[in-house]
C-alpha cells in the first residue's frame, strides 16, 4: 500500500477554514514532474493563483517556466529553484518534490485534480468578494455610493465566472467553419440576405446581412435626421421579431431580447415613439393630448399587444461605460437580451483618468469598451453618435467617415459605421420667398420628390461592401419602413 502524499504542515495554511483540498494540490504536482505532456491539458485553465497552498503555487509556476522553456521539470531541475525557499525548508527541503511523483496513480487522476483545484479556488474567490462587499456595507463615510458598491460587487462576481475561461475563445478551424455555416443556413433559410439579427428593413438586412454578434455598429448622423428613430425602429423590429419566433416555436430566431441604453430620452418618451410608430398615431399629437377617442384605442391596442416585448430601457443619465458593461452583462444573466443598443455614445463617460486627460483619449475609450462588450458577450452593441459641423459647411451634406465627431477611433473601432441622411430637412431650410414664383415653384416640386425620402448610408463595412440604402421615413410618426415604389425615387436614384 502506497503511503499518503505529505503536505505542507498546517502552520504554512491560513486559521481560516476555506475551502481547499491540499492533497489533490499535492497529486497534480507529482502528475505534472512524471509527465510534462499534462502540463498542455490544464495550463489553460489553471493558474498559480488556484492553488490554495502559496508553494504548491510557485512549484506550479516553476514547472510552467521550465516547460515553456522547453526543459524537463522533475524534482531534480526543479531542485535549484527552491534551495533557498524558506517555506520549503521549513517542510524539509527540497526532497518533498520527490515525495510529490510517488505516488504514480495520480496521473490517471490529473484532469480532474486540476478541475477540482480551480473549482475550489472559484468558492474562495466567491468568499472574498462576499467578505470585501461586507466591508463596504459596513463603512459609513461620508463618501459612500451604495449603487456604486453594487455595481462594483456585480463586476467582481463576474469577473470570478469569467476567470479562467481561456480555452473558450480558442477555437478549432473545423469549429469556425461550422460557424460560418450554420451563418450561411440562416442566411439561406431567412430568404438569401438575413444572417444575423432583423433591423426590421428588407433593404438595409439586404445592404448589412442584419445586425451580427460580437459587431460594433456605428449609426451616426445630424441632429433632426433620426437617428434615434431608426435605432427604436430596429430594436423595437428585433424584440417583436423574437416574440414571433418564441410563440412560433422557431428554434433560431432572426430577432432578439435588446436592451436600450438611453442617455438623452427618458424611458417614457422612447415608448412614446415605439406606441406612435404601432399604432399610426401622431407622435405630436400624442405628447400634446390632441388626439380622438379612437386614436387612442388604437394607442391602447398597440400597448396591450406590446406588454410582453422583450425591449429593456435604461434611462440612467452620465453612465460611465464600465457602469454600462456591469448593466449590460447583468441584463445579459438575467434577461438573455441579444441586442444592445446605446443612445448615444459622446453622452457616456469613460474612467476618471481619461476623463482628465482630454476628449478624443476619453471617447477612444469609450468605443473601445464598447467594441470589447459586443466580443465579451457575444452580441451586436449599435451604437448612435453626433457627427461634426463640419458636415453643415458642405455643399453636398451627405456625412463622410472623417465627420464622425471626436474620435477617429470610433471608425477604426467600428464594425459598420452608418449615416442616416434626409435630403428633405436641409432642402427644407432652402425655401424661397414665394413672390419668387418660377424660383418657389421649382422649390416645391424639388420638395414634393424629396418627401419622406431617407437615405442610409453604409459607409464601412468588414462583412461586405458599401453604399447607399433607400428608405422612406414617415415623419408623423418618426417610422422608417422600406422604400415602396422606385417611381417616386429622386434623380440620383432614377
Amino acid at each position: 500500500m502506497q503511503a499518503p502524499i505529505p503536505t505542507p504542515p498546517l502552520a504554512l495554511v491560513p486559521p481560516a477554514a476555506l475551502p481547499h483540498n491540499l492533497e489533490a494540490e499535492a497529486a497534480l504536482l507529482g502528475a505534472l514532474m512524471i509527465d510534462n505532456r499534462l502540463v498542455e491539458d490544464v495550463q489553460l485553465k489553471l493558474g498559480a493563483q488556484h492553488f490554495f497552498e502559496p508553494l504548491h503555487g510557485r512549484v506550479y509556476e516553476a514547472i510552467l517556466k521550465l516547460v515553456d522553456r522547453r526543459m524537463t521539470a522533475t524534482p531534480v531541475t526543479l531542485k535549484p529553484l527552491f534551495d533557498a525557499d524558506p517555506e520549503m525548508m521549513a517542510i524539509g527541503g527540497t526532497s518533498y518534490l520527490a515525495t510529490l511523483t510517488e505516488q504514480s496513480a495520480a496521473l490517471i487522476a490529473a484532469r480532474d485534480f486540476a478541475q477540482q483545484i480551480y473549482d475550489l479556488a472559484l468558492l474562495r474567490e466567491m468568499i472574498r468578494v462576499g467578505r470585501d462587499m461586507a466591508t463596504n456595507a459596513f463603512d459609513t463615510a461620508s463618501g459612500v455610493e451604495p449603487l456604486a458598491q453594487i455595481e462594483a460587487a456585480e463586476l467582481a462576481l463576474y469577473k470570478v465566472a469569467e476567470a479562467g475561461e481561456v480555452a473558450g475563445s480558442v477555437k478549432t478551424f473545423g469549429q469556425a467553419t461550422r460557424l460560418a455555416i450554420d451563418m450561411a443556413d440562416r442566411a439561406m433559410k431567412s430568404g438569401g440576405h438575413l444572417s444575423g439579427y432583423t433591423t426590421g428593413l428588407d433593404a438595409l438586412n439586404a445592404k448589412i446581412g442584419g445586425l451580427h454578434d460580437s459587431d460594433l455598429v456605428i449609426l451616426a448622423g445630424r441632429p433632426a435626421m433620426g437617428k434615434t428613430a431608426l435605432a427604436t425602429n430596429i430594436a423595437f423590429s428585433a424584440a417583436q421579431r423574437y416574440l414571433r419566433d418564441k410563440a412560433d416555436g422557431v428554434e433560431q430566431s432572426s430577432g432578439a431580447g435588446v436592451a436600450f441604453f438611453s442617455l438623452e430620452m427618458s424611458a417614457d418618451q422612447l415608448a412614446t415613439r415605439v406606441l406612435a410608430e404601432q399604432s399610426g398615431v401622431n407622435s405630436e399629437a400624442l405628447r400634446m393630448g390632441k388626439i380622438s377617442q379612437s386614436e387612442f384605442n388604437s394607442l391602447a391596442r398597440a400597448a396591450g399587444q406590446l406588454t410582453e416585448l422583450p425591449l429593456f430601457i435604461d434611462d440612467t443619465p452620465a453612465l460611465t461605460i464600465a457602469a454600462l458593461r456591469t448593466r449590460a452583462r447583468r441584463l445579459k444573466r438575467q434577461r438573455g437580451i441579444g441586442i444592445i443598443v446605446v443612445d448615444y455614445l459622446q453622452l457616456l463617460q469613460g474612467s476618471a483618468r481619461a476623463s482628465n486627460e482630454n476628449r478624443v483619449q476619453e471617447i477612444s475609450e469609450i468605443t473601445r469598451g464598447l467594441k470589447t462588450l459586443a466580443k465579451e458577450l457575444q452580441v451586436p452593441v449599435l451604437a448612435l453618435s453626433q457627427l461634426s459641423r463640419a458636415v453643415e459647411n458642405r455643399e453636398d451634406k451627405r456625412p463622410q467617415l472623417a465627420d464622425l465627431r471626436e474620435s477617429g477611433t470610433i471608425e477604426q473601432d467600428a464594425d459598420i459605421v452608418l449615416f442616416v441622411y434626409r435630403e428633405e430637412y436641409y432642402h427644407a431650410l432652402k425655401q424661397p420667398d414665394e413672390e419668387d414664383v418660377e424660383k418657389y415653384a421649382k422649390w416645391r416640386e424639388r420638395a414634393e420628390k424629396l418627401h419622406g425620402l431617407a437615405e442610409v448610408i453604409v459607409a464601412k463595412q468588414r462583412h461586405g461592401s458599401t453604399g447607399t440604402v433607400p428608405l422612406t421615413f414617415h415623419k408623423t410618426t418618426t417610422k422608417f419602413s422600406d422604400r415602396a415604389q422606385d417611381a417616386y425615387l429622386p434623380e440620383r436614384y432614377a
